[in-house]
């Protein structure tokens, strides 16, 4: 990292996203309606996908280093109010330490593809079977300031799983209403100034009453893809 180079937002002292105050809330724009979340309106709206904008591509990048493509999945738990299964991230991890994000990772020269990327890792982080996903398609690319250019697998997942959180990478996997994701009511807007630049971003804090109320903080890139996840819905 160079010293003209941002410094990324875990490592400013004393950052603490939550204590960052939202700047606004999107309450003006419509949820997505429960009946497109059904797993046949989302298998159909993957197959004849609307016109659409991603409304975030990248964040301000704060190394220099050549991008690495990424994959992660997007987990729709088919119950009969539809779940995404999310992951808690270890604190010992060298990027994105203990924040809240998608099952995913590097994309392996042995991968296939991006989807088998996003099902591999889905497999090695928490241990989901291959057999409980059905990969619907991808969204757009989004970079992280990391240099990770990350594509979204979305998939359903039939209900029944039994989960294998690997305990290096993922501290804790939990599941929130997809419907709650999905209204922009929860959206967030943040902005943080620090030596100059500027950093913006969106937060979706979700209380988990399944273990005793405590706060999901879901921001950054996993809120961003979201965010995107939301737009395309919406559209």
């Amino acid at each position: 990292m160079s010293a003209s180079d941002p410094i990324p937002l875990s490592r400013i002292p004393n950052f603490d996203p939550r204590a960052v105050p939202a700047r606004a809330v999107d309450g003006h724009l419509p949820p997505v309606p429960m009946a497109r979340l059904t797993p046949e309106a989302l298998r159909q709206r993957f197959l004849a996908p609307p016109a659409w904008q991603p409304e975030v591509r990248a964040e301000p990048r704060f190394v220099q280093r050549k991008p690495a493509q990424a994959a992660v999945l997007v987990p729709l738990v088919m119950w009969p109010e539809p779940t995404l299964l999310l992951t808690q991230r270890t604190a010992q991890l060298r990027n994105h330490s203990g924040q809240i994000a998608f099952p995913g990772g590097r994309v392996d020269a042995m991968d296939a593809d991006v989807a088998d990327a996003a099902l591999r890792e889905a497999e090695e982080e928490v241990g989901l079977a291959r057999d409980r996903v059905e990969v619907l398609g991808t969204l757009p690319t989004y970079t992280t300031g990391t240099a990770f250019v990350v594509t979204p697998v979305v998939a359903l997942v039939r209900p029944g799983f039994t989960l294998r959180p690997n305990p290096v990478e993922v501290a804790d996997a939990f599941e929130v209403p997809l419907a709650f994701l999905l209204d922009p009511s929860h959206h967030r807007r943040h902005a943080h100034e620090f030596e100059g630049v500027m950093r913006e971003w969106f937060s979706m804090p979700w209380t988990d009453a399944t273990r005793g109320g405590t706060e999901r903080f879901i921001w950054g890139a996993t809120a961003g893809m979201l965010r995107n996840f939301y737009r395309f819905m919406a559209a």
